[in-house]
């Protein structure tokens, strides 16, 4: 069963991280066609390169395997960044909020799967 619970955590986990990896770097690599989403969001640009660096490190501190403290926050940092980009998205009508759920609902899954882990060591 243990085996069961770590594929699980390990592919939605990777899912999640592909989802956020590659938002991040669009960030960085489509910079001005972000700028113009974050400006129609009501979001200051110059969150975007903030954003882009919080997200990489966040996924740093899941995969990592020192701190499990670290990894607790990162989850609750990606928890209040997905919530506010489905309001934020919700808000404007813009029809992107469905990526932002999807990705909510792979975070908690990998945080369950990610507590029933720890849980048996």
């Amino acid at each position: 069963m243990k085996n069961k619970t770590l594929i699980i955590y390990r592919v939605v986990t990777v899912l999640f991280s592909l989802m956020i990896f590659m938002g991040a770097t669009m960030y960085l690599v489509d910079h001005e066609n972000v700028v113009g989403k974050f400006e129609t969001l009501g979001f200051p640009p110059n969150l975007i390169y903030f954003m882009a660096v919080a997200k990489y490190s966040g996924l740093v501190a899941i995969w990592q395997r020192k701190s499990s403290t670290l990894t607790e926050w990162a989850y609750a940092g990606f928890t209040i960044n997905l919530l506010l980009a489905i309001f934020a998205h919700v808000n404007i009508s813009d029809g992107e909020a469905p990526g932002a759920i999807v990705a909510l609902v792979l975070m908690a899954v990998s945080y369950v799967f990610y507590k029933k882990n720890q849980a048996k060591k």
